[in-house]
Order: structure tokens, then sequence, then C-alpha cells
């Protein structure tokens, strides 16, 4: 994980948009480094596909994310929709 770095966000979104983007982008760092609720990741994402419908765009952001981070998107909520969990702990081998 690097300390520093900048999150993928797109121009033309408006500061709501940044905001719910952002908050699935926290919620993912904070499942990798102390576990994040099942609920409340599934949320984040539904309110991350309202902004982004593309599967290419979150795709690409999901790869820029995880270079800038090293926290994948895609294996977070893959660990979150296949756990009977209400909590996840991700690691960087998930």
């Amino acid at each position: 994980m690097q300390t520093n770095y900048s999150y993928p966000l797109e121009s033309d979104w408006t500061p709501e948009e940044v905001v719910q983007v952002m908050h699935l982008y926290n919620l993912v760092e904070q499942a990798y480094e102390f576990g994040a609720k099942v609920e409340d990741l599934n949320a984040a994402y539904r309110d991350f596909k309202q902004v982004v419908r593309s599967k290419m765009i979150e795709k690409q952001l999901d790869k820029a994310f995880t270079e800038a981070s090293g926290y994948s998107i895609y294996r977070c909520m893959q660990t979150a929709q296949k756990t009977g969990r209400a909590q996840i702990k991700m690691t960087t081998n998930n």
C-alpha cells in the first residue's frame, strides 16, 4: 500500500458524484486496513454504480485505484458478495 496517492476521478462528475465514488474508495481501503461491514460496502457500491454505469469505466477506475493503492475494488466486492459474514477483512492475497 502506498501512503500518498491520487484517487481516480472523472472531471465531469458533480461534487455529489465525487462524494459517492470516494465513499466506496474509502470503504475498500477500510476493508483492507481494518475491516468493513458488508452492508456498508454493498450500499456504497450501489451508489458508485449510479455514477459509474459503464462496466468498461468501472474496470478502468478499479485498475487505476489498484495501481495507486494496492487495493482492488473488484476483489473486495467479490468477497463481500460471497461471504455470509456481516464484516470482511481483506488481505492483499484475497
